[in-house]
């Protein structure tokens, strides 16, 4: 199994919308870069999300391209050690490494 990490699309100022929503600009990255993993022949079989809104919405895009959902995951906050993810295990007994 294969981790890949996105960062989110770009994202409005926070003067602009506290909760930081995805630009226009942000959405259509977002796309581009789904149609280019699909190109590449990337397939997730899961889609994971900090709880941040401009994440939700990003991982959201990223899962409709895939047919997929995208789920609220532990430890992807900024700042977060995104190593933890390296030994997660999930409830089917697979496992990242």
């Amino acid at each position: 199994m294969r981790l890949y990490l996105v960062q989110h699309g770009e994202a409005k100022s926070e003067a602009e919308d506290p909760e930081r929503s995805l630009t226009i600009r942000g959405e259509e990255e977002t796309r581009k870069i789904s149609g280019v993993a699909k190109r590449l022949g990337i397939r997730p079989s899961r889609i994971y999300h900090s709880g941040k809104k401009r994440a939700e919405q990003t991982a959201g895009i990223i899962a409709e391209a895939f047919g997929l959902s995208a789920q609220l995951g532990q430890g992807l906050n900024p700042n977060d050690d995104v190593h933890l993810w390296v030994e997660r295990r999930f409830g089917d007994g697979s496992c990242i490494h």
